[in-house]
């Protein structure tokens, strides 16, 4: 699975309160994709605290994949991209 992070939003002191993430999951063509966004209350007095100036994306993935149930993420990429590889429903019209 590989995550990015979309955008982030901070207060006005610096520190996060949401970030929106997307992942994708990819076998041979085909490619499953999952958006999201988590919100954070940040605590600048809290070990570890890390000010948004000088946050990396690295860092935010981490703080997203902590608070995702990843099992249960990866689970819905991998039925995505089986969906995919053997359709079961068509989507579109005959014409």
């Amino acid at each position: 699975m590989n995550f990015t992070i979309s955008t982030l939003e901070s207060n006005t002191d610096g520190g996060v309160i949401v970030a929106h993430w997307r992942v994708n999951k990819a076998s041979g063509e085909n490619v499953a994709t999952s958006y999201g966004s988590i919100s954070f209350t940040p605590n600048s007095s809290a070990e570890g605290y890390t000010n948004y100036d000088a946050l990396t994306e690295e860092n935010v993935v981490g703080w997203v994949q902590g608070a995702l149930d990843l099992e249960a993420l990866e689970a819905s990429l991998d039925a995505d991209l089986a969906e995919q590889a053997t359709p079961t429903t068509i989507i579109g019209t005959p014409w």
